[in-house]
């Protein structure tokens, strides 16, 4: 079980940016569909990557053949995410939260309007905390409830979640900590417009097209506080 101790007082809480999946072949998360808050930061997370090899046995030869390297396979990350609201035994937050995590393993209706069914995108975040940022879809949510109020709804619950690396085309890296160039989300401050983000991010104010777009936003003039926007990658802004 996760343990609060010392990550759920962080002034800094992981959470789980959902977007809609791109359309065409871009490698770029679509439009932000909501951010899963974690309530207690993760006690641990668990990162995998796996190398695939081919050897070929011939026969009548008594040392095994050269293996052949085929590739490497996207990362993978696993993280537990713990959920307590028993000091509100009536809140339905659990049982929602769970679900949100569920829904992420659903086809989006959006997606499935433009004949391009896949479920959303997910980048987690962690502050500045980028050894194991990428963007990726989420392959699997197993869910255990441990506690319950005495009507019966699930007060406590414990989320087993994998998440397997979406490969963008850039493949530049960071030199300490090897992660893919990735996109980066921004909490939207009092003050902040498209533009000056623009200009901050990636030096030019008319990249601000590229952030809309990214988050599908329709009105750059509407840009309420606390909004979270996905921050494309420069070098998806340059091409």
């Amino acid at each position: 079980m996760a343990s609060s101790k010392g990550a759920g007082k962080s002034l800094v809480r992981a959470n789980l940016a959902i977007h809609e999946p791109p359309t065409g072949d871009s490698t770029t998360p679509g439009g932000l569909m909501r951010t899963f808050g974690f309530e207690f930061n993760p006690a641990q997370l668990t990162l995998t990557r796996r190398a695939q090899w081919n050897a070929t046995p011939v026969a009548a030869v008594r040392e095994a053949a050269k293996p052949e390297f085929l590739g490497a396979e996207p990362r993978e990350m696993t993280l537990e995410i713990f959920l307590d609201t028993s000091m509100k035994p009536d809140a339905q937050t659990v049982l929602k939260k769970v679900e949100s995590l569920l829904d992420c393993c659903e086809v989006t209706a959006k997606s499935l309007g433009a004949d391009q069914p896949s479920p959303p995108w997910v980048v987690f975040e962690w502050g500045s905390f980028s050894t194991a940022r990428f963007t990726a879809y989420v392959a699997s949510v197993e869910a255990s409830y441990t506690l319950f109020s005495t009507t019966g709804v699930p007060i406590r619950a414990t989320c087993q979640v994998a998440l397997v690396e979406i490969p963008g085309p850039t493949q530049g890296q960071n030199p300490t900590s090897g992660a893919l160039t990735a996109q980066r989300v921004h909490r939207v401050v009092a003050g902040d417009s498209l533009q000056s983000l623009a200009w901050r991010e990636y030096g030019s104010a008319n990249a601000w097209r590229a952030i809309a777009e990214a988050n599908g936003i329709d009105d750059p003039s509407r840009l309420p506080t606390g909004t979270q926007l996905m921050l494309p990658a420069a070098e998806e802004v340059a091409r």
